[in-house]
């Protein structure tokens, strides 16, 4: 429960002496100024929403782990594709090259979506708390960061497939069911 007080003079020293003295009797009575009010809330605000970036972060190595098993799988399933690529004169760094982009195509969706759903969810939950004195407002710097996180996730994600793609015996994969 909170009580604010406005006091002549304004949030002096000994203002604040004399409230605290004749708060004495309360020891779960805390006197703030209006600036360590402002601070303690944004500090308790600041605390869960690092909290959603820890989440946010570990949902972004699920998704490494994801993309790393989709591609893996599209490498196994695309063999005979590759071989024929190299056959026809594709180097084996154009082949990591060509899994490295579609790691990022992949990893670029999915961030679209999830930013996409992430501002429609704001927009609502905005909009129903409108009249508690919330705004909507886009953090554009934030968005710009995820989504060259996102980029750089797709380029760790495709480390291990493409390498695996550019190694492919040619011969082999040809012959590949």
């Amino acid at each position: 429960m909170f009580t604010f007080v406005n006091v002549r003079g304004g949030a002096t020293p000994e203002n604040t002496a004399s409230l605290e003295g004749a708060l004495s009797a309360f020891p779960d009575a805390k006197v703030e100024t209006r600036d360590e009010f402002k601070e303690s809330q944004i500090a308790a605000l600041t605390t869960v929403l690092n909290v959603l970036y820890a989440l946010l972060g570990l949902s972004v190595i699920v998704s490494l782990f994801g993309i790393v098993n989709t591609l893996v799988l599209s490498v196994f399933e695309r063999t005979r594709e590759l071989g024929m690529l190299r056959a026809i004169g594709m180097t084996r760094r154009q082949v990591r090259r060509m899994i490295r982009h579609e790691s990022i195509v992949t990893a670029l969706i999915g961030a679209t979506l999830g930013i996409a759903v992430g501002i429609f969810l704001a927009a609502l939950v905005t909009q129903a708390l409108s009249d508690e004195g919330l705004v909507f407002a886009l953090p554009f710097g934030t968005l710009a960061v995820f989504v060259l996180v996102a980029i750089a996730a797709g380029m760790l994600a495709a480390i291990f497939p493409a390498r695996r793609a550019s190694r492919l015996n040619v011969l082999e994969a040809l012959q590949y069911e």
